[in-house]
């Protein structure tokens, strides 16, 4: 994985702590799907994360900065299996988990979550 100064320029306005979790969450889908693609959109602070480029039928899941926290978000969130409902979100089919802390990436339950997303509903990567 390496450092992407587009994906830094979408967390430069945010607090200290908010870039750390931010930087952590994109480590963490490095570490779950090494050859992900990544797609910054600089002006939305967000990134997405998918087997291709494409945002609509490739990405499964993205990362967005917020003032207290970072929404790692998921595009088929609603269908995926969730027994600990870790997931917000009233959306047809996009659901977020709200990353306080970067303690919380190490959440067996939302590693799991992350690792079935990256084969639900999206193609495998080339």
């Amino acid at each position: 994985m390496e450092n992407n100064e587009e994906f830094e320029q979408t967390i430069q306005t945010f607090s200290d702590g908010i870039k750390e979790i931010a930087r952590q969450t994109r480590k963490l889908i490095y570490k779950v799907l090494p050859e992900v693609v990544e797609v910054v959109w600089i002006r939305q602070k967000n990134t997405g994360f998918g087997t291709g480029p494409k945002k609509k039928t490739e990405h499964f899941c993205w990362v967005m900065p917020a003032t207290n926290h970072v929404n790692l978000g998921f595009n088929y969130g609603a269908e995926l299996p969730d027994p600990k409902n870790l997931l917000e979100g009233t959306g047809k089919l996009f659901r977020h988990y709200k990353v306080k802390s970067v303690k919380e990436l190490s959440n067996p339950d939302l590693i799991k979550l992350l690792k079935y997303s990256t084969t639900y509903r999206v193609p495998p990567i080339n």
